[in-house]
């Protein structure tokens, strides 16, 4: 007759486990001799290694019962099925994996091609990774908020990088990062900035996703903050005059 400890060792499991088969209904706990201790069979002894290679394999605890009692045929059937559930939870898993690995590129992950390829040409182009990130979320709310603009984002931008004069702009802002907002060089880049924006038709207002793309702007550096204050203002400026001129 053995220990609880001496059984637990034959089938190398701890102790703890073996109250735990027994809390579940797994194991019948025999009852005490006359000293105390609980006194186990050779029978318990290769029940518990049966249950043991069960549970390595992959059977769940809930399952085993069953299997220990079965004649061959339904335990051939049970281990067919336990197999494959195992199978699925492997492909499962395998997904997972290759969804995991994605995430080392996660712009892959949640935006279109076109778009992963104008993050990595503003790499190419020198821009920062933080201006990159900035713009890899405004592309992300985009998509959420208003992807039918989409297309034409993606055209605009890519005619902007082809243009000599937005790209230096474009350059200038990001190089301003770490400027003091009271930096002289911001009040040449705004003026610039404003330029391009009469320029090319722009009144300044934006959609909502863009309007939290210029808070994340602002958000990130005390002179980008100026600059889109700035431009904001003055574009305003600009709405309330032209309606005093058609009153």
């Amino acid at each position: 007759m053995l220990t609880i400890s001496q059984l637990a060792a034959t089938a190398g499991v701890t102790v703890r486990t073996v109250r735990h088969y027994h809390h579940i209904g797994l194991m019948p706990e025999p009852e005490r001799d006359a000293s105390g201790y609980r006194r186990y069979s050779a029978q318990a002894a290769v029940d518990l290694i049966r249950i043991r290679t069960l549970a390595d394999a992959g059977v769940p605890l809930v399952r085993i019962d069953a299997l220990l009692h079965a004649q061959p045929a339904e335990f051939a059937a049970a281990i067919t099925d336990i197999d494959a559930e195992l199978q699925r939870k492997i492909d499962q898993l395998t997904e997972y994996r290759g969804r995991i690995a994605e995430l080392a590129v996660g712009e892959r992950l949640v935006l279109p091609p076109e778009v992963v390829a104008i993050l990595n040409r503003m790499r190419d182009l020198g821009v920062s990774e933080q201006r990159v990130r900035l713009e890899r979320d405004s592309w992300i709310l985009m998509q959420a908020l208003d992807p039918h603009v989409m297309p034409q984002r993606i055209r605009e931008k890519n005619a902007g990088f082809d243009d000599p004069e937005t790209l230096r702009l474009y350059l200038a802002c990001d190089q301003s990062v770490d400027w003091n907002p009271h930096d002289p060089r911001l009040d040449q880049l705004i003026d610039d900035l404003d330029a391009w924006e009469i320029e090319h038709e722009r009144d300044g207002s934006q959609p909502g996703y863009l309007k939290l793309v210029s808070s994340r702007i602002s958000e990130a550096s005390p002179a980008w903050q100026r600059i889109v204050d700035a431009l904001a203002h003055r574009a305003d400026r600009r709405r309330t005059a032209g309606r005093k001129r058609t009153r």
